[in-house]
């Protein structure tokens, strides 16, 4: 067998999990090394090496009697024909950002591609059941993030994730799913449109191998990829004891930095947030509260585009220069403009993502000074 094929085996043990394996690695040097452990050597491990593991005489024999070199041999073949790549903490291309945390993945099941390491990553975290301004802030603070070249990081569930991914993918970014079922199961199934875009702009990544049902204890596990993933983490609404906390509780673990979306008082999902501003997060009122701690001189780099109006593409200047200091209506830029609503939309997103405007309320905009 190959080296990855030795490594598919051990990572699919019944009953032998992360920390089982690192202990039987430190003995055996490798996954080849475990699999051709003698039974008298696993015992000695016991006893020796796995205190307070729980290694039972049950684990053993799964560990003895999984040898199967046709089955493993054929199960890998299958990965590489379904499009899924097999990455274990043997290999250098295993992310080291993940591979310093507690508790870390022996191994990792991957569509499409894995961040590369010098890419900086933001996750977005929050509720499923989110309101329509989380949905919108959701699609827009994730596209000017990913716009700029920060990566996005969620887990591919109902509300503020998908709306995550989708704010990435406008802008063409880079986005990851972290999933908490097998590889190649969508879930939830009215995400496959995400699912499938996602592995040309990103990647699907799980810790579970094909086959693996959603079942709800791997959910709050496949936080700690989220959080290991990441540089920081952005919270969009979350209850007070919402599951996103639990993102946040090991991103603290981590080491990672922290923001949140606030909210009103009186919002049931603004609760967590609010908190968590209380407690130190930073408040996020615009992408630049962001960007500014992910790229340096980032402050510098924006006034210059300011003052270069050039960079702007003449529908983009049409719409500037008929903006001032007070408020205008969407309705009343459109008629001055000429522009469909449509285009006009989307040249005050660009605007405002580059710096150029910014919406005082729902509809309403002015030039930035």
């Amino acid at each position: 067998m190959t080296q990855n094929e030795y490594r598919y085996w051990l990572a699919n043990i019944h009953n032998i999990g992360a920390r089982k394996i690192e202990m039987l690695l430190k003995m055996f040097v490798s996954a080849e090394g475990v699999f051709h452990a003698s039974k008298k050597d696993l015992e000695s491990f016991r006893e020796e090496y796995a205190f307070g593991l729980r290694m039972s005489d049950v684990d053993i024999e799964s560990i003895y009697n999984s040898r199967n070199v046709e089955k493993t041999q054929q199960d890998y073949a299958k990965l590489e024909k379904n499009g899924i790549y097999f990455v274990s903490k043997e290999e250098e291309r295993y992310p080291s950002k993940l591979g310093n945390i507690f508790g870390a993945p022996y191994a990792l099941y991957v569509k499409g591609c894995l961040p590369r390491e010098e890419d900086k990553v933001l996750a977005v975290v929050g509720a499923r059941d989110c309101s329509p301004y989380g949905k919108e802030m959701a699609k827009y603070l994730a596209s000017a993030v990913a716009k700029e070249g920060i990566a996005i990081v969620s887990g591919l569930a109902r509300g503020i994730d998908s709306y995550a991914h989708e704010g990435a993918l406008i802008s063409k970014g880079l986005t990851y799913g972290i999933m908490g079922c097998g590889i190649d199961i969508c879930y939830p199934k009215e995400n496959i449109n995400l699912y499938m875009e996602m592995q040309k702009e990103g990647g699907i990544i799980s810790e579970y191998a094909p086959g693996i049902q959603p079942f709800a204890g791997n959910f709050p596990m496949r936080n700690r990829i989220i959080s290991g993933l990441c540089d920081g983490i952005l919270v969009i609404e979350a209850k007070e004891k919402s599951g996103s906390l639990i993102t946040v509780d090991m991103g603290l673990e981590q080491g990672k930095d922290i923001y949140a979306l606030p909210g009103r008082v009186t919002d049931r999902l603004s609760g967590g947030c609010n908190n968590l501003i209380k407690m130190g997060a930073k408040l996020v009122t615009s992408p630049k509260d962001i960007l500014e701690d992910f790229i340096p001189n980032y402050e510098q780099t924006m006034d210059e585009l300011k003052k270069n109006n050039k960079l702007l593409e003449s529908n983009g200047k049409i719409v500037y220069a008929s903006l001032c200091l007070e408020p205008k209506h969407i309705e009343e830029i459109a008629i001055q403009t000429g522009l469909s609503l449509d285009l006009l939309m989307e040249q005050l997103l660009l605007l405002e993502l580059r710096g150029f405007v910014r919406q005082t309320m729902k509809n309403y905009y002015v030039a930035q000074d």
